[in-house]
């Protein structure tokens, strides 16, 4: 973000603004409409991945090389925070197709690279496999096995609670390569929906996120090529920790988005609800609600910009250490979403409850940002980690 003196403020580059203002566009008139029904039906956004297939956002972050736009961390957040502020489910679109492509950028080979990244920068969608079962927030307890043979490797076990299961065509998925080297066995590869031996189970019933699937991934004697392991045998681990630095901050503004979203519907209530003769804006307490959200946003907002930031420098470029800013840009805006909401369906009162207006549903989809990819818990625990490094 750059500095403008003749307004002692901090601004974002013009480039950015002019993003924004192009997918705020796109997302109140393409994909608001459907919001309400995409939830209340639990049936997957269409009408959003068209949209942001035809105008390139749904993978804004694959390199011009393999046919997407290259776009930095900072423009990602700023196309996820966009749609997230009128459809959440609509959000994972660009954040999960970023999720399950991540460990391919950091870590893969070119040729793989070349394989996958231009299909997704078509409009094929990705997704991240990770946990299991047995292994939630303790992911090197997995028990998914990947066994060498020949020219191909073979996998079996399975993975839940996947986002967009079921609608992607690529995963990346971790499994374990030696069971005697704990985190150092375990690999991570790139499994296609058509691979012989891989199906999807069930999807959940969930709380909120609703149009966006979350299912169960099955590998029987799963035969997938050789040479879709992404980097070293056993570096898989290394891969997902290093993949969860890049996109928490994605998920930070999923939840910085729908926080935004929930407070302008809140701010247009308040204005119009009369009660003792003037609109509820006029009495302080209302008014003290409102300046407190406003300030969480605000204050999440800079979290999450500052974490995206970083990931173009590095630590070796004097940035600061990405894994803090991510873990805690995710926590914090996580935290004031489920804040900011819950006073948003407050100040609405009882029409709050209701399905006449979106912030209940803000609130529902507001929740899950506290879990994945790290609960709060366990982010707390790397920031403390690494703030002790």
């Amino acid at each position: 973000m750059a500095f403008n003196p003749d307004f002692d403020l901090f601004q974002l580059p013009e480039e950015y603004r002019e993003l924004r203002d192009s997918i705020r566009g796109l997302a109140e008139q393409q994909i608001a409409p459907y919001a309400a029904a995409v939830d209340a039906d639990e049936r997957f956004p269409d009408e959003a991945l068209t949209a942001l297939n035809d105008s390139g956002f749904n993978a804004i972050h694959v390199g011009e090389a393999y046919g997407g736009q290259g776009a930095d961390s900072l423009a990602a957040v700023i196309v996820i925070e966009e749609v997230a502020r009128v459809c959440g489910a609509s959000s994972l679109i660009p954040a999960v197709n970023k999720l399950g492509t991540m460990g391919l950028i950091l870590s893969g080979s070119e040729e793989l690279k070349q394989q996958v990244l231009p299909d997704i920068a078509n409009g094929a969608m990705a997704s991240y496999a990770l946990t299991e079962r047995e292994a939630g927030s303790d992911a090197g307890g997995m028990k998914t096995k990947a066994v060498h043979d020949g020219d191909h490797w073979v996998l079996n076990g399975s993975k839940c609670f996947i986002t967009n299961g079921g609608k992607s065509t690529w995963y990346t998925v971790m499994a374990v390569t030696d069971p005697e080297a704990g985190a150092n066995g375990i690999s991570a590869f790139m499994v296609h929906k058509d691979d012989p031996g891989f199906r999807v189970g069930g999807l959940e019933h969930k709380l909120g996120i609703k149009g966006s699937p979350t299912a169960e991934l099955y590998f029987e004697d799963c035969q997938i090529p050789a040479d879709r392991i992404i980097g070293a045998q056993g570096t898989g681990f290394k891969t997902a920790l290093a993949t969860l630095d890049h996109t928490r901050p994605t998920i930070g503004a999923q939840a910085l988005g729908i926080a935004q979203g929930a407070f302008d519907a809140a701010v247009e209530y308040v204005k119009e609800r009369k009660q003792f003769g003037k609109p509820i804006a006029a009495f302080q307490n209302t008014q003290f609600m409102l300046a407190d959200m406003k300030m969480k946003i605000d204050a999440a907002r800079l979290m999450i910009y500052t974490a995206a930031s970083n990931a173009e420098r590095g630590e070796a470029e004097g940035g600061e250490k990405l894994g803090l800013l991510a873990a805690g840009s995710k926590t914090f805006a996580s935290d004031i979403a489920m804040q900011v909401t819950t006073d948003a369906v407050q100040l609405l009162g009882g029409y709050g409850y209701t399905r006449d207006f979106p912030v209940e549903r803000m609130m529902r989809d507001a929740k899950i940002t506290q879990i994945y990819e790290g609960t709060n818990q366990v982010c707390r625990m790397v920031m403390g980690r690494q703030i002790l490094t």
